[in-house]
């Protein structure tokens, strides 16, 4: 029979439960209770996340009313005429003590009214101090005064792919809302994800980032705001999440704050990326138009009318290799000379046409707003 055996175990097993018994007991017994670094990084910005509601009068196309099916006239009624209110919903985060707050471009334009509510419950209205699209960035100013706790912001220079990301705001309208990921990449270039008409080069996180968290931040696992939540692009299984980096947006608010509007130097040529294997495939090609250079740039696509760059004598099919005697490898690395030149200075560039190095100075203008 098995039964001592079967005894020996049992009483082996009471033994060891024993043994570990008084572990889990001072664990039960223990008066403090450790929260995760998250409800922490939480606890130290949260106060600074406001819920921003916004409304803005749309105006309709005129239509002529005789033109609707009478019976549909009978059901819906007749057509409201004139503007009519819009409401919209967004985040921000206070980035002082004096009522300043930190959103995006979108969350304000063109509106009539702002109300900001704070983590507190206590409302104020707001003010747009200035907005700017290329970069999404706008500034409210706050009527409130009174005890406000501003965030404390980080350095998004300092950031590494896999650093944690904790998203805060108020999507769908659910305030104090907190999501936790990672960031995923560092410089993703916004045109990338098919907006040709801003210059940003954004965090891309896991943490998620829905409608509604717009504007509001994204923290780092001290709980210092390190980037401004901008956009979502949804996928299969998942959604891909987008921040504006800090310290592009202190640049740009300071900015607002002084002037209300910021001023973005711009030369006028639509930029495609070239490299040696790229511009090779299109050599072999025997119904190719133009030959390529053999090696990397950004290569002219187009010249607008009337930009600095047509004044300056670009063209089409030329390729940018130097900008203020520095190499340029792609697009990007050109915007970004762009952006830090100054309106009106000449601005060196050296570019390959025909197999042969041409320099060209290009006085860079103000971009112009586009309505």
């Amino acid at each position: 029979m098995r039964f001592p055996g079967y005894f020996a175990s049992i009483l082996s097993l009471i033994i060891l439960l024993g043994a570990v018994n008084p572990i889990y007991g001072s664990i039960q017994a223990s008066d403090e209770y450790t929260h995760s670094f998250v409800a922490k990084a939480v606890e130290n910005v949260a106060p600074a996340v406001v819920r921003i509601d916004t409304e803005r009068t749309v105006e309709h196309e005129p239509f002529d009313p005789t033109l609707i099916d009478p019976l549909l006239r009978d059901l819906l009624g007749e057509p409201t005429l004139g503007p009519e209110k819009e409401r919209g919903q967004g985040s921000g985060v206070l980035i002082d003590q004096n009522g300043l707050v930190l959103t995006n471009a979108h969350v304000v334009e063109n509106v009539d009214e702002v109300s900001v509510t704070m983590a507190n419950g206590e409302k104020s209205n707001g003010r747009v101090v200035g907005t700017d699209f290329v970069t999404d960035l706008a500034l409210v100013r706050l009527e409130l005064l009174s005890k406000l706790e501003a965030a404390p912001l980080g350095n998004s220079e300092d950031l590494a792919v896999g650093d944690w990301a904790i998203a805060l705001g108020t999507p769908y309208g659910l305030e104090r809302t907190v999501t936790l990921g990672i960031v995923s990449s560092l410089h993703r270039n916004i045109n990338s994800l098919g907006f040709s008409d801003k210059r940003l080069d954004l965090i891309q996180t896991d943490a998620a980032i829905n409608p509604g968290n717009s504007g509001g931040p994204l923290v780092n696992y001290l709980g210092e705001v390190i980037g401004i939540n901008t956009l979502v692009r949804s996928g299969p299984g998942a959604g891909l999440g987008f921040a504006i980096p800090i310290n592009l947006a202190k640049r740009i608010s300071d900015q607002l704050l002084a002037n209300g509007e910021v001023i973005h130097p711009y030369l006028g040529v639509q930029l495609i990326p070239l490299d040696a294997k790229i511009a090779k495939e299109h050599n072999l090609d025997p119904n190719s138009l133009v030959e390529l250079p053999e090696r990397s740039g950004a290569l002219v696509q187009s010249v607008l009318s009337d930009s600095p760059a047509e004044k300056a004598g670009l063209r089409r099919g030329d390729l940018i290799i130097s900008a203020d005697e520095q190499e340029i490898s792609d697009p990007s690395a050109l915007l970004e000379k762009v952006e830090n030149s100054r309106i009106g200075t000449p601005f060196l560039i050296k570019l390959l046409r025909n197999n042969r190095e041409i320099k060209l100075s290009i006085q860079p203008e103000a971009l112009p707003r586009i309505s």
